[in-house]
């Protein structure tokens, strides 16, 4: 058992969140980086030892699609730890692919690691979090805010939670819990490389909307020419750990404050067609 705060993390094995793991020990909390096959964590182990800060990070096994352990998992935790103060839903996968040719399963393996996953943990945290005085941080995207061409069942997760933690946050403030969300823009790391999408393939399979697919590809390509690093981006997360009322809605960059910008000023919609009906001609 410790005194010191202790953070729980999602998604830890790469990107953000093994970002956000290291940037939350070095700030000296006891963080919990979680992982659903933690045979990938050397990389982090790797990490948080050049960072000398080995000793705050505990590597454990949570897959969020696993509602059924979820809140065992939690209680494990706050026993051997005496407390969580913090709670910070990174886990998430991306899907790539329009409607009319992915299937309803492939949807709903989509809303169920970004959305029904982020929903699981937290409910699940919340009554330790009311014991702290804690807080909920969920890394949401853009993707959360604007509407992205080929990422229909991504996005739409990425909304829900957005709604979600939305709706969530007046009421957890009267239990003293604060809820914020931290939406990315383009980050390099390994959540791009793991979509294992054979690109070719992809082309060659979209029939009508082979030459949508290609410019969005080629958009996206350039994109991420000149993506933040996960380090850049997890900052925000592991400031509004600190923070003593941190905001609602966190961008990561000014990129990213302006690209949610153009849809959170947008009531007809307008402003988002014509940006995002760009990236597919």
């Amino acid at each position: 058992m410790t005194s010191s705060k202790t953070v729980l993390i999602t998604g830890t094995s790469s990107g953000i969140g093994l970002a956000a793991a290291v940037g939350a020990a070095r700030a000296g909390w006891t963080t919990i980086a979680t992982m659903r096959d933690t045979g990938k964590a050397e990389v982090l182990l790797k990490a948080a030892a050049e960072a000398g800060v080995e000793d705050l990070v505990r590597v454990k096994r949570l897959d969020v699609t696993d509602s059924a352990g979820i809140t065992a998992f939690l209680d494990e935790v706050v026993a051997e730890h005496g407390r969580l103060d913090a709670l910070v839903n990174n886990a998430g996968a991306a899907q790539v692919g329009t409607i009319e040719q992915s299937s309803l399963d492939d949807v709903r393996a989509a809303m169920e690691v970004n959305f029904f996953g982020v929903v699981a943990v937290t409910r699940a945290a919340l009554p330790h979090l009311r014991a702290s005085r804690g807080r909920v941080i969920t890394v949401t995207s853009v993707g959360g805010v604007v509407g992205q061409p080929f990422n229909e069942a991504y996005c739409a997760a990425k909304f829900a939670v957005e709604g979600f933690m939305q709706s969530l946050a007046p009421v957890a403030a009267t239990v003293g819990v604060d809820v914020t969300v931290v939406e990315p823009g383009a980050v390099a790391s390994e959540f791009v490389a793991n979509l294992g999408l054979d690109l070719p393939a992809l082309l060659a399979a979209a029939g009508p909307y082979a030459p949508a697919l290609e410019a969005y590809l080629a958009r996206t390509r350039q994109s991420f020419d000149n993506a933040q690093t996960p380090a850049e981006a997890a900052a925000p997360i592991v400031d509004a750990l600190a923070l003593p009322r941190p905001p609602f809605r966190v961008q990561t960059s000014q990129w990213a404050r302006d690209f949610a910008a153009t849809s959170l000023a947008d009531l007809d919609g307008s402003a988002v067609g014509a940006l995002t009906g760009a990236w597919v001609r």
